[in-house]
């Protein structure tokens, strides 16, 4: 029972760590009572080890990503009930995956003793955490650096790291807390303990009075500023939304925003699949699309103002074009569907991009060939499409022929994703637009979390960021990641500010998760060392074992 304790502990404390109400330098010390307890049973050399640090790992991490994401199950089914399935897959699911982590890490530290222990986890951890933005079960919301979000001021050499460079932060604090603390275990040597402290004092401290100067010294970058007017329209998604014809949709949105434009304002942002609700826009003919036309009809009023709006859209192909194409029989066509962000105004082209990044089991189905036939057609029903969604490979900015803005339509969970919103400013968008849809998950933790998360872009990026959220909270970002103005949840209404454009880009831009690029490296490197270790101990073994037989 008393190995039950540590696992517990470090559950709660990095549940407790978590936004939008967690402390995130809790995380400091929250895998020490896991590592201790993990360096005692293999000092023991106890049978079925492994076994045992799973389990005991599994309770841990299943603590922590229950606390974090409970609120996923206030997603609701077509019944109004709230769907469970929705939170308890990702939550058995994540914690399982982190437990083969951390059961890995204890095999090879294990087989090569604590030293190469010390180095190995955090270099595994954060090729996991890689691995979790990449994959097609990706689910990278417990990535360790998301946990400072709502702290900016701390973290601003996220310009530099990402936020890989929190999680390398958060592991070796930890590493120094439980190797001194071991050391004072055995050899009951305070001094071991003053080490542990004056250590961390300065690999917590230092880069912590770096981000503080950096904050205080920083000076928002504008090439021109830009007035924008977010739309929170605070449509239900569940009541409302694939319910009324989508030209009301479309007509109780623009007018949402109509009491805030004024001359100056030159855009307007609405939120993901923001019109036509029950419907689509139809891509092969845009530009004649009904509610194009609707919207070009209300610019009118408004010949200055460019219009980005996430929207429904659909393709239809003579032949299959892409995976996700399901073909209809009365048409003799295949269509694609996408959730995609469109640019309108009354001078320029219709530009459009479809979402890159979708939400697992809602927008997308993972590796089909191999689950399809295990699981059938299953996907989560929350109201609107229950199919696997078309994606593009590349970003897209949107530019105007009316000024220099150059915007990155960022969709809903892409927000998590810090290298991909990077490829955006890669291209040339000197501002972010988020536009996201949270109220499938009512007033929860859940849309405050990505919210904070948007916080951490706009370091890492330096851009300004207007997000537009259904039913809130909608909010401008400065570069350095404080939240200037909102508009708070459940409220229908429209905000009103000022984008600064900035061309500049920065290291992290330029080089995205280098520091998961070497640990990978590094990992490759020590699993090598320790397999040949291994083999080469095993050979001396059988060597000695046969000599001492021969002697015999």
């Amino acid at each position: 029972m008393k190995r039950f304790i540590p696992a517990i502990v470090s559950g709660l404390l990095l549940a407790l760590s978590w936004p939008a109400y967690g402390f995130p330098f809790l995380l400091f010390i929250a895998f020490v009572p896991l590592l201790l307890v993990e360096h005692d049973i293999t000092v023991k050399k106890e049978k079925f080890s492994d076994w045992k640090i799973f389990g005991l790992s599994y309770l841990a991490f299943f603590l922590w990503n229950w606390g974090a994401t409970q609120w996923l199950h206030f997603a609701q089914n077509p019944d109004g009930s709230h769907s469970w399935m929705a939170f308890l897959f990702p939550l058995f699911v994540n914690s399982l995956l982190m437990s083969f982590v951390f059961t890995f890490f204890h095999f090879v530290k294990r087989k090569t003793g604590t030293r190469f222990g010390i180095i190995f986890f955090p270099t595994l951890w954060i090729c996991f955490e890689k691995f979790h933005l990449t994959w097609e079960m990706s689910w990278p919301w417990l990535n360790l650096g998301n946990a400072f979000a709502n702290y900016p001021e701390t973290i601003q050499w996220y310009e530099i790291t990402g936020t890989m460079g929190g999680t390398l932060w958060v592991l070796t604090a930890n590493l120094i807390f439980f190797y001194y603390l071991r050391a004072y275990q055995v050899t009951h040597n305070k001094t071991y303990i003053w080490k542990s402290l004056c250590y961390n004092l300065a690999i917590i401290g230092i880069p912590l009075a770096i981000s503080l100067l950096r904050y205080q010294s920083y000076h928002e970058k504008a090439s021109e500023k830009i007035e924008v007017v977010l739309a929170q329209p605070a449509l239900d998604p569940y009541a409302d939304k694939y319910r009324l014809d989508g030209t009301v949709i479309l007509q109780e949105l623009l007018q949402t925003v109509d009491k805030e434009i004024t001359p100056a304002t030159q855009f307007v942002v609405a939120p993901e699949t923001a019109f036509p609700g029950n419907g689509f826009v139809m891509v092969n003919n845009l530009e004649n699309d009904i509610y194009i036309t609707q919207i070009k009809q209300w610019l009118k009023n408004y010949p200055q103002l460019s219009l980005v709006s996430g929207g429904s859209l659909a393709e239809y192909f003579t032949q299959q074009q892409t995976p996700t194409a399901r073909y209809l029989k009365q048409y003799n066509q295949w269509i694609d569907l996408y959730n995609s962000a469109v640019q309108v105004n009354l001078n320029d082209p219709v530009q459009y991009y479809n979402k890159s990044k979708l939400v697992v089991g809602v927008e997308h189905f993972p590796y089909a060939a191999v689950l399809k036939p295990i699981l059938g057609e299953y996907m989560m029903n929350f109201g609107g499409s229950m199919e696997s969604l078309g994606v593009q490979d590349h970003p897209t900015i949107f530019t105007n022929s009316k000024n220099r803005l150059k915007a990155a339509p960022i969709i809903c969970y892409e927000s998590i994703y810090g290298e991909y919103v990077g490829e955006f400013v890669k291209k040339g968008a000197n501002a972010l637009f988020i536009m996201t849809n949270d109220s499938w998950w009512s007033d929860s933790q859940g849309h405050k979390q990505l919210l904070a998360y948007a916080r951490l872009r706009a370091i890492e990026t330096r851009r300004d960021i207007g997000r537009s959220a259904n039913s809130g909270i909608s909010a401008f970002i400065n570069q350095r990641g404080d939240i200037v103005e909102k508009l708070d949840y459940g409220k229908r209404g429209a905000l009103k500010g000022d984008i600064n454009l900035n061309t500049s880009l920065t290291t992290y831009v330029k080089y995205g998760d280098v520091i998961a690029r070497l640990a990978l490296l590094l990992a490759g490197i020590l699993l090598a060392y320790a397999i040949s270790k291994t083999f080469l101990n095993k050979i001396n073994k059988n060597a000695l074992k046969r000599k001492h037989n021969i002697k015999k």
